[in-house]
């Protein structure tokens, strides 16, 4: 399992175009990057139970976070044994379908949308903001199970079914149509998310642009927790993205995303990592997903 180097070292327009792209022909291997992906989506309806059509954003409720309607397709999970920085538990890559649309937080948690759950006694950890501030930060120091009575709360606060992402859903939607290394293409830079001790901290939700479905900060800025447990590889893995790969009494649970504390090998897309389900730390956060 790989350890990560801690050596404190906009949208509907754009969606459709996405959209379009996606049923293009799959391009041939060459040189470039490929064309966003051998995907296949739709721009349909957001689905029952959602307010607004995919590509568009909606709150449940002044204090809940912002989601975005994501389109339903298929993509090819992992990352092949070529790709520079491949660790083997990105592996075997599996086609994996998202049969529904599904809702997912624009950006990742904030301490201000944290703050309301522990002012309305759902949450009971008050994490340490470390001196970076709260509001629009990213929360961190908040563990797997932290996060669980935050989506807890919000179930609870709006009678919808929020929970946290799972692995095949966060990459496919990190990488939002793309096949390559980052969603930026095979390399991704300062100017596009926050790594590698750049600014020595988390940066406030939004600082950087969205990817293609209108999702902010899946590269960088914090770890993010899913709902799953870390498995060495994909061998018999799901190929519903809905199910997370959940082991009885497991107690590591997987992160996606890398932060501003790891090199850019750690943002691919297909990277994986985990740790204990009780571990808080300053470079950890979560966004939440709804149906």
């Amino acid at each position: 399992m790989p350890t990560p180097n801690r050596l404190r070292s906009g949208i509907g327009t754009a969606l459709m175009m996405a959209v379009a792209m996606l049923c293009a022909p799959i391009p041939k291997a060459s040189g470039q990057a490929p064309a966003p992906a051998q995907q296949q989506r739709s721009a349909a309806p957001g689905g029952p139970g959602f307010p607004v059509q995919v590509g568009q954003f909606f709150r449940d409720c002044p204090e809940c976070p912002e989601m975005v309607v994501i389109p339903a397709g298929r993509f090819h999970m992992g990352s092949p044994a070529n790709e520079k920085g491949r660790y083997s538990n990105e592996g075997p890559q599996r086609d994996v379908a998202l049969r529904m649309p599904l809702a997912v937080g624009r950006f990742e948690i904030t301490f201000a949308e944290w703050d309301a759950c522990v002012a309305a006694r759902g949450c009971s950890h008050r994490p340490n903001d470390r001196g970076w501030g709260r509001g629009r930060q990213p929360v961190v120091d908040v563990s797997w199970e932290d996060a669980q009575q935050y989506v807890e709360w919000l179930r609870q606060r709006t009678g919808r079914r929020y929970r946290l992402l799972t692995e095949a859903e966060w990459e496919y939607a990190a990488r939002a149509g793309t096949m390559t290394a980052f969603v930026t293409g095979n390399a991704i830079t300062e100017a596009q998310a926050n790594y590698g001790h750049a600014v020595n901290r988390p940066r406030p939700a939004g600082s950087y642009a969205p990817n293609r479905f209108g999702l902010h900060d899946m590269q960088g800025n914090v770890w993010e927790w899913v709902q799953d447990c870390l498995e060495r590889t994909y061998a018999n893995a799901p190929i519903d993205a809905s199910e997370a790969v959940v082991t009885p009494g497991c107690a590591w649970r997987a992160l996606r995303g890398g932060s501003w504390s790891n090199t850019a090998a750690f943002l691919r897309s297909a990277m994986r990592y985990g740790v204990a389900a009780t571990t808080r730390r300053d470079d950890t956060g979560f966004r939440v997903a709804r149906m």
